[in-house]
C-alpha cells in the first residue's frame, strides 16, 4: 500500500489517456441501496465527532478543469509521499479497523484516503464529491481508496499506484462507498472496475 508520484499533463492528454479507455462501462460507477457502514468509519466518527456530525447536502461533482486536475495530482502526490506505509496491526497493535489522519506520519490505505479527502476539502473541493470507498484489490484483499466524483466520471486516488485513474481502469472490485449526500450513509457498488491499466 504505497504511492509516490503524479505527473502534470495537459487537459487534452489527460482526457485522451483517461476517458477514451477501451471499456464498455460508464465512467461513473452505478451505486445501489444503503449498506453497512465500515466499523473503521464508525470508530473514526466516535473519536472525531466534528468530522461526521455534518448536514446532508445535495450531490455535487467536481468540474475537471486543468486547474482542478493539477490540484488532484498535487494532493495525491503529497499524501503518497508524506505517509510511511505500515499495516494496521504493526501501527496500532490490533487487527481492528482503525481509520484516522496520519498523526504520526504512518498508516495504511485508510489513513492515505482520509488525508487526501481532508486536503481536498481544504482546497475547496465539495465534500459530496470526495467519497471513501472500500474495494477488493488485484490480490483480492480489502483496500480503501478515495473516489472523486467529477463531471467526466469517477476518478480514483490510491496509495498503491502513482497515477490518478478512472474507476473502471483499476481492475478493483468495488464493494461500497459513502453516499454523496451524507458521508455517514454508505451505498453498495458491487461491480468490477474494468481492466487494470498497464
Amino acid at each position: 500500500m504505497i504511492g509516490a508520484t503524479a505527473l502534470q499533463a495537459s487537459p487534452a492528454a489527460a482526457q485522451s489517456t483517461w476517458f477514451k479507455a477501451k471499456s464498455t462501462q460508464s465512467s461513473a460507477a452505478a451505486v445501489g441501496g444503503s449498506t453497512s457502514v465500515p466499523y473503521g468509519w464508525i470508530d473514526f466518527c466516535h473519536r472525531r465527532p466534528k468530522e461526521c456530525k455534518v448536514p446532508a447536502l445535495p450531490a455535487a461533482n467536481v468540474k475537471l478543469t486543468a486547474r482542478n486536475l493539477r490540484i488532484l495530482k498535487r494532493i495525491n502526490q503529497k499524501a503518497n509521499s508524506a505517509i510511511k506505509p505500515v499495516s494496521n496491526f504493526d501501527h496500532w497493535g490490533t487487527m481492528a479497523d482503525h481509520w484516522d489522519y496520519p498523526v504520526d506520519g504512518k498508516g495504511d490505505c485508510k489513513i492515505y484516503a482520509l488525508y487526501k479527502r481532508k486536503l481536498l476539502q481544504e482546497a475547496g473541493f465539495p465534500r459530496q464529491a470526495l467519497l471513501m470507498t472500500v474495494v477488493r484489490d488485484l490480490k483480492n484483499e480489502g483496500h480503501t481508496i478515495l473516489t472523486v466524483k467529477t463531471d467526466k466520471g469517477d476518478l480514483i486516488l490510491d496509495n498503491m499506484v502513482d497515477e490518478i485513474r478512472p474507476w473502471n481502469a483499476t481492475g478493483y472490485y468495488f464493494l461500497k462507498r459513502q453516499s454523496q449526500q451524507n458521508p455517514n450513509v454508505w451505498q453498495s457498488v458491487n461491480q468490477r472496475g474494468g481492466t487494470p491499466k498497464t
